[in-house]
């Protein structure tokens, strides 16, 4: 029989289910594949095949989001902290008891994160406050810049520090063109720049020419530094640049051409140099509409369904894999206790796949 108590403590734990629900937004359930060696794991050149676990499969190790980004690993604590943009949120997966919890909120639309060398939280402020800002141990907020020669930044998107402790981000403009990603505010930056903090707190403009750049990486080696640019090649690319002593980049070439209607955004490298790259749609419609039960319809020209996961390239630009997920990647970055945990930040959730890779620090 059941109880009043029991009764009233069901509605209320099913009332505290329905709030958790609304405010975590869309959750989508997951079932992974049965099968070793798991086929969402696409061997497209054989180089590859070594990458790949055989009894690995993939995972859904958090789910509820409105658009997931920017994850950043901390090994000490054994967590994953990433940011929910639209819910102006960082959030926090634990790997010791798999819990998902609010680390920040607000956060400013944080957009991407970083772990610094002291193993402190660096975090891309996408709007409003449109900053780079780092989280000390104690919890305290230091902002390291908000602005370029008198002018605000216009949406700091994703962020790396390099091995000699200077921090390099990209500065597009996606957090203040509408307000799905924060609020629409005015540009007043010419440029959507790279910008390079140096160690004495000097903020420097590296690169100027790319429109809208995004994601951003470097080599093993450091002597690499590659950018995605969101627009103007006409495809989304992956451009490499020589890294020179003295903090500045030349010899901008082209390393990844996104031609089959994909979608370049952020990305790792791996300890052998292979880019990591999150994967999706770009959203262009075909050029003339299609019959749809009656309707004339602008479909895309590819099929997000076969787009959205991570494609991995060599370090001369040659596709080696494909990880398929169920949603589009935004972002991507290696953890667990031996780093060879990829993390992929995907729309409405965070998937996790161990790989015979290494992230490279």
């Amino acid at each position: 029989m059941i109880s009043r108590r029991n009764l009233l403590a069901g509605i209320g734990a099913g009332m505290a289910s329905a709030a958790a629900s609304r405010a975590m937004a869309q959750s989508f359930p997951f079932k992974p594949n049965q099968r070793y060696p798991d086929p969402a794991v696409e061997i497209l050149d054989p180089s590859f095949a070594k990458y790949r676990l055989y009894s690995s499969t993939l995972e859904q190790v958090a789910t509820g989001l409105r658009w997931a980004e920017g994850p950043a690993y901390f090994p000490e604590g054994g967590y994953l902290l990433f940011s929910d943009i639209p819910n102006n949120r960082i959030m926090k997966y634990s790997e010791k008891d798999g819990s998902l919890s609010v680390f920040r909120s607000p956060a400013n639309f944080a957009n991407g994160n970083t772990r610094d060398r002291q193993g402190r939280l660096v975090t891309c402020e996408h709007s409003v406050t449109r900053r780079i800002t780092r989280t000390e141990k104690s919890g305290k907020i230091t902002v390291l810049a908000d602005g370029f020669e008198g002018k605000r930044l216009n949406a700091p998107n994703d962020i790396v520090v390099k091995s000699d402790d200077t921090i390099w981000f990209t500065d597009p403009v996606f957090g203040i063109a509408g307000e799905w990603e924060g609020f629409k505010a005015k540009r007043e930056q010419d440029n959507t720049n790279v910008f390079r903090i140096g160690t004495d707190g000097k903020l420097t403009a590296v690169i100027t020419d790319l429109v809208n750049p995004n994601g951003l990486a470097f080599s093993p080696d450091e002597k690499k530094l590659y950018v995605v640019e969101w627009r103007g090649t006409p495809n989304r690319s992956i451009w490499s640049y020589d890294v020179n002593a003295d903090g500045t980049v030349s010899n901008k070439t082209k390393l990844i051409d996104a031609a089959d209607q994909g979608s370049l955004d952020g990305f790792r490298v791996d300890r052998d140099g292979n880019l990591w790259c999150g994967w999706g749609s770009n959203g262009a419609l075909q050029s003339e509409p299609v019959d749809v039960n009656g309707r004339k319809v602008y479909q895309l020209k590819g099929r997000p369904e076969d787009l959205d996961g991570v494609m991995v390239f060599s370090p001369q630009g040659k596709p080696l894999g494909f990880i398929r997920l169920p949603e589009r990647c935004e972002n991507l970055t290696f953890g667990g206790p031996k780093n060879n945990r990829l993390y992929m930040a995907s729309c409405h959730s965070i998937y996790a796949l161990y790989v015979d890779a290494h992230g490279a620090t």
